[in-house]
């Protein structure tokens, strides 16, 4: 997941950041309205968070620029010390998709920013054409290729792609990749490592830099950043 984290607010900003990159999120950040205006209507994120109190351009300016002028259905969570009714109905009205009130927990935070990825996404908006590095996966047509050479797939080699190219750069552990190829009747034997070696050979073999890339005892990862 990127997010865009607009909050003056020094501390905070820093606890977000250091929070979310924690846990494997891709994190940037903007001190007042005007920078995360700019950011937001330039770079595309998956989800911001800003601050209702901002320098510059307050968060309800920004959002209402960013929806009627910028064009931009990126979700927003808004952050604010206000909790009366006509102040949430004040921030859904400019476009802001979900409301916290602050103090919050963290926690709290990436389980609402993640519900409005996975809302996005099962709506159809998102691009359906999935991008890491050189490696592209259009996940509607099933075709992939890297640096425009056609890549061949097995059924489970496409399913297990997607989801390591969704959640890319953060580490995708292995009963994961389990659970979302296999269910609740996995195979039995190591036919998981079977697949990603198939799936290593396809995307990385005649091509440079490898990609996909293994975590000893905690997962593995698609990533074109190392």
């Amino acid at each position: 997941m990127k997010a865009l984290v607009i909050e003056d607010n020094r501390d905070l900003s820093a606890n977000v950041v250091e929070f979310l990159s924690a846990r494997g999120h891709q994190t940037q950040t903007a001190p007042d309205g005007i920078t995360g205006l700019h950011l937001a209507a330039c770079e595309d994120f998956d989800v911001i968070v800003m601050d209702l109190g901002l320098p510059g351009i307050d968060g309800l300016t920004l959002c209402e620029r960013l929806r009627r002028e910028a064009r931009k259905d990126t979700p927003v969570v808004m952050l604010t010390a206000k909790d009366t009714l006509d102040d949430k109905l004040l921030g859904f009205g400019v476009g802001a998709d979900d409301y916290l009130t602050k103090p919050f927990a963290l926690a709290e935070l990436e389980v609402r920013m993640q519900a409005l990825v996975r809302r996005r996404r099962h709506s159809g908006i998102i691009d359906p054409v999935l991008k890491v590095g050189d490696l592209e996966f259009d996940t509607e047509t099933l075709r992939a290729n890297r640096a425009g050479t056609p890549i061949v797939l097995t059924p489970v080699g496409r399913r297990l792609l997607a989801l390591l190219m969704r959640e890319s750069p953060r580490v995708v552990t292995r009963e994961r990749l389990i659970q979302e190829v296999w269910g609740e009747a996995p195979p039995d034997g190591d036919v998981l490592r079977a697949h990603l070696y198939a799936l290593r050979r396809a995307v990385d073999h005649d091509f440079q830099p490898a990609l996909i890339k293994t975590l000893h005892r905690e997962g593995y990862r698609i990533a074109a950043d190392d």
